[in-house]
């Protein structure tokens, strides 16, 4: 009777450590985020809750505890009069997409993932040539509604046609605790996006 009442301890135990461990690590790569953010990247972000009124420091929203998003032309005057992102709409972005190390991006970091025509001339430049890849540097159309990345959708949801955006999620907003593709698994990913166009 001991026995089987251990293997079941045991079970419990390790299905609880499992969980713990899934916990630890969403919870250190929000804190990483949140530092990056505040300290490391240019400018200095606050959150979007410290930010008085009339106040034009640059800040970051977090939606779904894990999606942090930075946009660059918050403040542009004529920004509320722009289509913005809704549940239902279709967007047009141009963008890039990097598996974040929590350090500032450049110009020399390689995206996994990008449309941006500027890339691609430059990478024609170097020699490279990841359009045969599969890539396609037209703009890419989201459906809101579609099948996309729960984070990028979170990044989505509230900006406007023109926004500059810099988007920071943790890997279960992402690609998850599986590998995919080069990207390896629990990756946090960075998306880095201009809303071209909504619909």
């Amino acid at each position: 009777m001991k026995r089987p009442f251990a293997i079941l301890f045991c079970a419990a135990a390790l299905l609880l450590g499992g969980c713990s461990q899934e916990e630890d690590t969403l919870s250190g790569q929000r804190e990483k985020l949140v530092s990056y953010l505040e300290r490391t990247h240019s400018p200095s972000l606050i959150p979007d809750t410290s930010v008085e009124e009339g106040s034009q420091l640059p800040f970051y929203t977090v939606a779904g505890n894990s999606v942090y998003r930075y946009i660059q032309n918050v403040y542009d005057p004529d920004r509320a009069n722009r289509p913005e992102v809704g549940e239902n709409s279709t967007v047009a972005i141009t963008f890039r997409a990097y598996v974040f190390e929590f350090s500032n991006i450049t110009d020399s970091t390689f995206p996994f993932w990008s449309n941006d025509p500027l890339l691609e001339s430059a990478y024609q430049e170097l020699g490279l040539s990841v359009g045969e890849g599969g890539w396609t540097f037209e703009p890419l159309h989201v459906s809101m509604n579609g099948n996309i990345l729960n984070g990028l959708r979170l990044a989505l949801l509230g900006c406007r046609e023109g926004d500059d955006v810099e988007a920071y999620m943790t890997y279960n907003m992402a690609y998850g605790d599986s590998s995919f593709s080069t990207i390896p698994s629990e990756s946090p990913i960075a998306w880095f996006f201009t809303v071209d166009a909504v619909e």
